[in-house]
């Protein structure tokens, strides 16, 4: 009997823990510093790794930055070696609070949720605000945010003969299906 009840609370509370957290890495982040009149600057990350703990609505997202590709390989090389350093500062975290998550409120309707947290960047950090939509799809939930990042605030600094080539506000989408 003893032994009965031992494995009926397990299961309980791996069944009760594996509701408390919904992840994926699967996620897609894509960047544009894109100026009118020159080449596209824009990449895509699609192993974003994005966890959100459901009581709480904590959230966690991280990326290496050697995952994004671009169109081309040489601005893909510029990008690692000379603006974010990859080899330095492998990932970008960003870690907040998704303010009046509640689970049982997520259905198929996007609603638009307001995200407080701090973004690590290239070994800078810093406070952001950022608003994402999250509605519910399958069997999981999806998260949808579009935000700006300045490249001045992560100290990324951005070679003088391209400058006027590649933009310091940099526009930043994420799309993850957490489960």
């Amino acid at each position: 009997m003893k032994k009965i009840t031992l494995l009926f609370l397990i299961i309980i509370t791996y069944t009760a823990s594996a509701q408390e957290k919904m992840g994926t890495d699967k996620g897609i982040l894509i960047f544009e510093a894109s100026v009118p009149f020159f080449e596209e600057v824009k990449a895509i990350n699609q192993k974003t790794s994005c966890i959100v703990v459901t009581k709480t609505g904590a959230i966690t997202c991280m990326v290496y930055i050697k995952k994004f590709l671009f169109e081309r390989s040489l601005m893909q090389e510029h990008f690692n070696k000379n603006y974010l350093e990859s080899d330095r500062y492998p990932k970008a975290i960003f870690k907040g609070i998704i303010e009046k998550f509640d689970l049982k409120n997520i259905d198929s309707d996007s609603k638009e949720y307001m995200i407080n947290g701090k973004i690590t960047i290239h070994g800078k950090s810093k406070i952001i605000i950022i608003y994402g939509t999250i509605k519910k799809v399958g069997e999981g939930i999806q998260l949808v945010s579009n935000f700006p990042l300045n490249t001045d605030d992560f100290g990324i600094e951005i070679p003088f003969i391209v400058r006027s080539k590649i933009a310091k506000n940099v526009n930043t989408q994420i799309t993850c299906v957490l489960q």
